[in-house]
């Protein structure tokens, strides 16, 4: 998603200081490792805890949750009544209006969700943020490699982090773990690290180290990596390198992700050869397998936007665009054009009482979103 430019590159005080790299962000703690699967004959297996709070939901109200909707920025009204009268799982912020943003605006809509509520924005850096204008400009991620080490950009994430939680954010469409040596106004650009794998890698774990320092949960994207492909996904298709190079270059830094703790994953809309069939990635079982059995994620994924950009637009309608996301793999479906949400929900609730829309695929999407907002 494109953003106004921001008027100032400039860093603050505190974080002008020196550069370079590291060929391994030693400030990026691993995740605690796993419990060995290996239980004693007495022990209780585990009680699912999300079983409970899933039983309380109708089945409308279990498909909403799987729903992250954007809102408009200048009408906190607008934005209360989806939350209240639908309780989709997440709200999207987008634009330059900061309404929602300022003077705790966010906290009844907060309220209003009875399973809790993913409050997200697009904070980047560069071209790519909300806060500007509240807290001050941040650099894009191509200047931050450029002009910090990897332990200073955890620590501008962390202070980013800090003040988006403060303003009710809960969740950062960013890092972009995208390999790319474009232009920085090309279309991923300066929104990349790095053209070096290894690097775009160890500074974008870095920063979402840095986000969830600050209590935002970070969200990598965009899976399986845009910063090689043709074309631009808001104005039409694009067609990524095939698999196998993609394998060797822009999939490295989600080597890394699984064993990143409490972080998510955007699939983008972008057609792999050797992969999705000419289907964008967003779209593609076959996407979100590679991204479960050879990544090994386990957190939840969401797509990118389903209802502003032409890669899907212009072949299926934002309905049977969420319900073939969700089909395909996709724990959560974003869309940031907003609007009335019945439509698409009218449209998920027929596939799950035919059985187009399995429920257990329902159920599996859940046990991931739920608990990622503490909601069970």
């Amino acid at each position: 998603m494109k953003s106004r430019i921001a008027t100032s590159l400039a860093l603050t005080a505190t974080l002008l200081v020196g550069c370079g790299s590291t060929p391994r962000p030693a400030s990026v703690p691993p995740a605690p490792a796993a419990p060995s699967s290996a239980a004693s004959p007495s022990a209780t297996p585990p009680a699912d805890a999300c079983a409970g709070v899933i039983a309380q939901m109708t089945p409308r109200e279990r498909l909403a949750q799987l729903l992250f909707v954007g809102v408009s920025p200048s009408d906190p009204a607008a934005a209360l009544n989806v939350v209240r009268s639908a309780q989709v799982g997440g709200v999207f912020i987008g634009g330059n209006a900061t309404n929602l943003l300022r003077d705790n605006a966010l906290e009844p809509i907060q309220r209003a969700a009875r399973w809790g509520l993913s409050v997200a924005v697009d904070e980047e850096g560069g071209r790519v943020q909300r806060i500007d204008q509240l807290d001050g400009p941040m650099p894009s991620a191509r200047r931050l490699a450029r002009t910090m080490t990897v332990e200073q950009v955890r620590a501008a994430g962390s202070e980013r982090g800090r003040q988006l939680r403060a303003r009710g954010v809960t969740v950062d469409f960013a890092p972009s773990l995208d390999v790319s040596s474009q232009p920085d106004d090309g279309p991923i650009g300066d929104r990349s690290f790095s053209s070096d794998p290894v690097k775009a890698r160890d500074y974008g774990l870095a920063f979402a180290a840095g986000l969830r320092d600050g209590g935002v949960t970070p969200v990598f994207k965009h899976f399986p990596g845009h910063g090689h492909a043709q074309g631009d996904s808001h104005q039409g298709a694009v067609t990524t390198p095939p698999l196998s190079s993609l394998r060797g270059n822009d999939l490295v830094p989600y080597e890394a992700v699984s064993d990143f703790a409490g972080g998510e994953v955007m699939v983008g809309h972008l057609t792999v050869p050797g992969l999705t069939g000419g289907q964008p990635a967003s779209l593609s079982p076959a996407a979100y397998q590679l991204l479960r059995t050879d990544y090994h994620f386990t957190g939840p994924v969401l797509t990118d936007d389903l209802g502003a950009m032409r890669a899907i637009t212009a072949s299926y309608p934002l309905p049977d665009a969420v319900l073939h996301a969700l089909l395909a793999g996709a724990d959560q479906a974003l869309w940031s054009s907003g609007g009335n949400v019945g439509p698409v929900l009218d449209r998920l609730a027929q596939a799950l009482a035919s059985g187009e829309l399995p429920a257990a695929r329902v159920d599996e999407a859940l046990h991931r979103v739920l608990p990622a907002k503490r909601a069970c």
